[in-house]
């Protein structure tokens, strides 16, 4: 009797939480705020629960715009720090240390927008959401967590890690290095060097003319298929390998050591720098743009 008391006040009390939450509007809070700069600003912007976008915007100054859902912008709730030592910037949202949260239909969610110089370098991190960035030039730094993020028009030097989500992106330039621990991968720009991996997704990428290895090249899925396309005349060294699938190459290739249909060691175009390719369990083609 006690046991099916307990039970009952536990579930009205559960039932009446829900319904205040459901009744309650929702939260909502905006932070903005601007800062200069004499020289090339380097930026890092962290939140361990957000969204974060990136577009650019004049010289020598960024704008900073937090916006909440479900949350209010305060020392209890959501928190942001932030310092400024010459043209360094550091941004910290963090959300509310309370966990016991009812969140119904997306109703709690931090969105951290920037716009920054064409020419900046960034560090963006989040611990869990989705990172957007487009047309910038410098040395970017992209993390997170779980989440997607897509991009447009980055040069320079680019390093993007998600746990778990899909990465995009058109218009590189210089260096990517991208891996996901599950997504697809699907990239185009001028590469001199390229790293891309996936621990289960596809991988397509689009190598376009001017692109050459300037560092060992390498393109890895745990569990996916990739599709390469490369400009007529691309040379490389290559090596393909597959666990469970099939090459096919649209390249000549001078091969060396035994031929099979799921390893490929040989000179592509006559040679050139080193290109790995490796599925585990995935076809692999290597086709003319």
């Amino acid at each position: 009797m006690h046991k099916s008391w307990l039970i009952t006040t536990i579930f009205a009390g559960i039932t009446l939480a829900l319904a205040a939450t459901t009744a309650a509007p929702a939260r909502a809070d905006d932070w903005n705020k601007k800062y200069t700069f004499t020289g090339k600003p380097d930026l890092r912007v962290e939140t361990d629960d957000g969204d974060i976008e990136v577009t650019p915007g004049p010289a020598n100054e960024v704008s900073v715009h937090v916006s909440t859902s479900g949350y209010k912008i305060s020392p209890s709730d959501v928190h942001i720090s932030e310092s400024q030592d010459a043209d360094h910037l550091q941004i910290l949202v963090k959300g509310p240390h309370h966990m016991f949260t009812f969140n119904f239909g997306g109703r709690h969610a931090i969105r951290v927008q920037l716009i920054v110089p064409a020419l900046s370098d960034m560090n963006l991190h989040s611990g869990d959401g989705s990172i957007h960035a487009n047309q910038i030039a410098g040395k970017i730094e992209i993390d997170t967590g779980d989440g997607n993020v897509d991009s447009n028009g980055l040069h320079g030097t680019v390093k993007i890690h998600t746990g778990d989500g899909h990465v995009e992106g058109t218009d590189f330039d210089g260096n990517l290095n991208a891996d996901t621990g599950d997504g697809h991968i699907t990239v185009t720009g001028r590469f001199d060097v390229l790293y891309l991996k996936s621990g289960d997704g596809s991988i397509e990428a689009t190598v376009q003319p001017g692109s050459k290895i300037a560092s060992s090249w390498m393109v890895h899925t745990g569990d996916g298929r990739i599709n390469l396309k490369l400009p007529d005349g691309f040379s490389a060294d290559l090596d393909a390998h597959t666990g469970d699938g099939h090459i096919n190459l649209d390249f000549p290739v001078m091969v060396s050591g035994s031929l099979s249909e799921s390893r490929i060691h040989g000179k592509m175009n006559g040679g050139g720098g080193s290109l790995t390719l490796t599925s585990g369990d995935g076809s692999i083609h290597v086709e003319k743009i």
